[in-house]
């Protein structure tokens, strides 16, 4: 059974930093890509950043220049460097992977981590 846990969440000033990160564990054949989505109260979860197996990465408008996405293959993880936060990044922020889980291709979920921007 695949697991991502994700670390990293609280609460910061407006222009402060975070990092989040997302360990992924279970029967891992290959993971093709590892994104973040973020969800604020009242609207709909939106993807943030994306890292294919390739090297190639997305990033939402509102986050680029201000978030990096990275990832440590060896270490099943994926981690969300945000840098001059705003008040209206705050959200919960998912983890979510593309797995090859012992030859079969899903799409799993981390349980969430909240992240506040506020003074």
């Amino acid at each position: 059974q695949v697991q991502l846990v994700e670390s990293g969440g609280g609460l910061v000033q407006p222009g402060g930093s975070l990092t989040l990160s997302c360990a992924a564990s279970g029967s891992i054949f290959g993971i093709y890509a590892m994104a973040w989505y973020r969800q604020a109260p009242g609207k709909q979860r939106e993807l943030v950043a994306q890292i294919f197996s390739s090297g190639s990465i997305n990033y939402v408008d509102s986050v680029k220049g201000r978030f990096t996405i990275s990832r440590d293959n060896a270490k099943n993880t994926v981690y969300l460097q945000m840098n001059s936060l705003k008040p209206e990044d705050t959200a919960v922020y998912y983890c979510n992977a593309d797995i090859n889980e012992r030859g079969r291709r899903g799409l799993y979920w981390g349980q969430g981590t909240q992240v506040t921007v506020s003074s």
